[in-house]
């Protein structure tokens, strides 16, 4: 038995270090949304403080170990064989859970979906030891701390309103002050915003890793509570004047400071608060199992747990095991970088290409938002409004420089939102209210994006949707947390090892599918891929790289679509409609850039300006004509409809050729600029005798209409493939017509 309760402990340290790894590549997004959006340093820099921040917190974790042993229910309550119960219960659904948001992308709290799960787990297994006795479920409550809970869902809704109020508030004001264009007015307030900011940040570390550290005694973190005010006005008065001094010394700029600092305090708050997370219930399971042996009980329902409603020490050799591999997950795991885009995306002061569509809740909050906004107008002074609206009017972006080289937001704001979010958790410790690192440090910076008008109108309802679709994620973290952990509990406790072994391997199948989806899902969305549409450079450069992108793509994707209907290979026709997916993905992303595109154009090029427009509706309209070819083939053969005739495809594959050799030349041409007229009527003669040859085949189709040779399906999706690539054609035509003219247009201005 004592064998069978050793493989229960590993497979919990297993667990644990799975654990570690998915709630840090979730939980990442808390501290390092700020540094990264603002880009106050170069992603290596900011990672290494993030490490230091981490390695420290992590030996602080001690003393917050209490909340896997005793927060949730009473262990005295349970046998050592229920409790065991519980913690694998709550250490596979902890997996599960935070792996599928971590592939969704979306930040959740860690210590809501443990908190729910102990609670699920706890519920499940104390009714079937109340099933199994006298009692009712009446008594559920001696089993249960059914106020931990509460208390729980009471932090959330607050952190979330306090937090989103809080980070708007002083961000409206700090940008009143220093409005975007701040280096001038912060020559002379920026000493004392920077002290402000960290002491802030410098009492939040104090009072976060005094807490639970284990290096510091009662009395100085008595001394420390009772010299709050002390500390804070020494700090202010000692930051202030020795950022002033370097700031004449060195010309040290004090928000890249403020940045890193917040960085590091976060990331320890996050280790030396969160890791309980993680490897809090391992660790309570080990220290059962020490006792059960030390007891020397051979019956696991003989000794209650008792044990673990006391104090217990937690080596720091193992606290330091559980920082290392979670800084290593930081640096490494692809995951973590997808929340933290998810986070960037609704904050980015920059226009583009929204991660999350509208909704209906988001349209009402935008129209009443709208509507307050218009009352507010008729109340305030045109004066009040015009100096408001000059505070808050940003720079014009730089010509050339790429959008994904432009921070997401600048310094201030990551200022503000690191200072509020230290400010609001160290208030939330110190009064011991169950406040939600995650909650709080995204409402901040969802607050402070609306405060910097990152919210305008163009983009409000997207971001509003997906700040709601996140705030309805949490909730379901707790159901799904409570539902998931009960019934994994239920299962362990009516099948034994079976179901734990089962369910372990159900754990490692999901984990390893959810990473192959992510990845998967990264590859389609262009990631490392060379022969992606998007580039960075001037106007005319990417032009060419995208025509000749997209005419290199299309007579593969016709070949291999024709193989895949005349084979009926459902498996080729999917990858087609993949990859044509993808190749609208990017050519709208491309069409979505044409304004920023004109501006970086010289100020005299309205002429070729035109000329560009014209030729990225072009390379649309030709993304939309594969579409209405392949996914309807797609379609067809998915629904197992009747093959098509041999003469046919025959006639698809006499296309396909003469479309092959009519790209190859006319790619030929724009990747040299060889716009020479004969070269020009060579390519529409080739235009000319495809269009003949799709006529000709419509006609043949239409014979075999009327003989009664095809049906109705084959007949639809036959002309509908002939009229999509007369349009293809058609657009290519064009489309080489206007590279011709935006290239020409491009050479006689750089004459003039």
């Amino acid at each position: 038995m004592d064998n069978f309760y050793l493989i229960i402990v590993v497979v919990l340290f297993a667990l644990a270090i799975s654990d570690l790894i998915v709630g840090v590549s979730n939980d990442a997004v808390n501290f390092l949304n700020s540094a990264f959006g603002s880009k106050v340093a170069p992603r290596w820099v900011i990672l290494i403080i993030a490490s230091l921040g981490i390695l420290v917190g992590a030996t602080f974790s001690s003393g917050m170990m209490e909340v896997a042993r005793k927060g949730i229910f009473h262990p005295d309550q349970f046998y050592f064989a229920e409790i065991m119960i519980i913690f694998v219960a709550v250490m596979l659904t902890d997996i599960l859970l935070l792996d599928f948001y971590n592939t969704i992308g979306l930040p959740t709290s860690t210590t809501v979906s443990i908190v729910f799960e102990l609670l699920g787990a706890a519920v499940a297994v104390a009714i079937v030891k109340i099933m199994n006795s006298d009692e009712t479920l009446l008594e559920l409550g001696n089993y249960i701390n059914s106020a931990k809970a509460l208390a729980i869902i009471t932090g959330i809704l607050l952190s979330v309103v306090i937090a989103f109020t809080a980070g708007a508030l002083v961000q409206y004001i700090t940008r009143l002050i220093f409005t975007y264009k701040y280096d001038k007015r912060f020559k002379y307030l920026g000493a004392i915003f920077g002290g402000f900011a960290i002491t802030a940040i410098t009492y939040f570390i104090l009072i976060k890793g005094a807490k639970g550290s284990s290096f510091i005694t009662k009395e100085t973190l008595t001394w420390i509570k009772s010299n709050t005010f002390l500390i804070i006005a020494t700090c202010f008065i000692g930051w202030t004047v020795l950022l002033q001094l370097l700031v004449w010394l060195v010309r040290l700029n004090i928000l890249k400071v403020i940045v890193l600092i917040g960085t590091f305090a976060l990331a320890m708050a996050f280790a030396g608060n969160d890791l309980v997370n993680f490897i809090g219930v391992p660790l309570a399971g080990f220290k059962s199992f020490q006792a059960f042996v030390a007891s020397g009980s051979s019956d696991p329902y003989g000794l209650t747990m008792d044990m673990l409603a006391g104090k217990v020490h937690t080596e720091t050799y193992l606290l330091l095991i559980a920082g290392i591999v979670m800084t290593v997950t930081l640096w490494f795991s692809k995951k973590a970088r997808t929340v933290t885009e998810t986070e960037l995306s609704l904050s980015n002061q920059n226009e583009g290409d929204e991660r999350f569509g509208s909704s209906f809740f988001g349209r009402l909050i935008v129209r009443r938002s709208l509507s307050a906004n218009s009352n507010l107008k008729r109340i305030l002074p045109e004066r009040i409004q015009r100096s408001i609206d000059n505070s808050f009017a940003q720079p014009v972006a730089i010509p050339g420089v790429d959008k994904k080289d432009m921070p997401a937001f600048d310094m201030i704001r990551a200022s503000v939102n690191l200072t509020v979010a230290s400010i609001l958790i160290a208030i939330g410790t110190s009064l011991k209210l169950p406040l939600s690192t995650t909650y709080v440090t995204f409402m901040v910076a969802m607050g402070t994006s609306l405060a910097d008008r990152a919210w305008g109108r163009d983009s409000a309802v997207y971001r509003i949707t997906g700040v709601l679709t996140v705030i309805g994620g949490w909730f379901f973290t707790a159901l799904s947390a409570f539902t998931v952990a009960f019934i994994f509990a239920n299962l362990i406790s009516w099948f034994g090892s079976i179901a734990i072994f089962g369910l372990l391997a159900l754990a490692i199948f999901f984990v390893v599918r959810s990473h192959i989806i992510h990845k998967r899902n990264g590859e389609e969305n262009g990631d490392n891929d060379t022969d992606s549409i998007i580039i960075t450079g001037d106007a005319a450069e990417q032009c060419t790289h995208a025509v000749s992108a997209l005419t290199a793509k299309i007579p593969g994707i016709i070949g291999k679509m024709i193989t895949g209907l005349a084979y009926e290979d459902r498996t080729k026709l999917k990858e087609c409609s993949k990859k044509v997916n993808k190749l609208n993905r990017e050519v709208k992303s491309l069409k979505n850039q044409v304004p920023s595109m004109v501006k970086v154009l010289r100020e005299d090029s309205v002429y070729s300006g035109s000329f560009y427009v014209q030729l990225i509706d072009y390379l649309r309209e030709m993304a939309h004509a594969i579409s209405f070819i392949v996914d309807p083939v797609y379609e067809y053969i998915d629904n197992n409809h009747k093959a098509l005739e041999p003469e046919q495809i025959e006639e698809l594959n006499v296309i396909q050729a003469k479309l092959s050799e009519f790209f190859t030349h006319l790619n030929t041409i724009i990747n040299d600029r060889n716009y020479l007229s004969e070269n020009i009527d060579s390519v529409l003669e080739e235009q000319e005798a495809l269009l003949k040859s799709i006529k000709k085949f419509r006609k043949e189709q239409i014979r075999r209409i009327k003989a009664e040779k095809v049906g109705t399906r084959n007949s639809v999706l036959f002309l509908g493939i002939l009229n999509e690539t007369k349009n293809l054609v058609l657009y290519a035509g064009n489309l080489l017509k206007a590279a011709r003219d935006f290239a020409t247009s491009n050479e006689e201005e750089d004459l003039d």
